[in-house]
């Protein structure tokens, strides 16, 4: 039970990367946005993914929601640096 209760707030919880990531491209600003959100948000990831690594009995297969959500995490994290140098080339116009 334990497992598929991670497995919701895994999935329920990344469920917005997409949209976040859709977005952060299309508004092409980092305005609004925060890097330590960011960050905090990667790194809770990571300690899942390796907290599984530690806990032999884990279900391995719930890793991948954990892998799916950093990949978004980072696309969101790597479009936040784009659109702060498109902020800056903005105010240098």
């Amino acid at each position: 039970m334990g497992e598929i209760l991670e497995i919701a707030m895994v999935v329920l919880f990344g469920a917005s990367w997409p949209a976040n990531v859709i977005k952060s491209y299309k508004s092409r600003t980092a305005k609004g946005k925060s890097l330590l959100f960011l960050i905090l948000i990667l790194v809770g990831y990571l300690c899942g993914i390796t907290a599984k690594c530690f806990y032999t009995e884990a279900k391995w297969y719930v890793v991948f929601f954990y892998i799916l959500n950093t990949v978004m995490v980072t696309a969101d994290l790597v479009l936040y640096f784009r659109n702060r140098r498109l902020d800056k080339l903005a105010e240098a116009m």
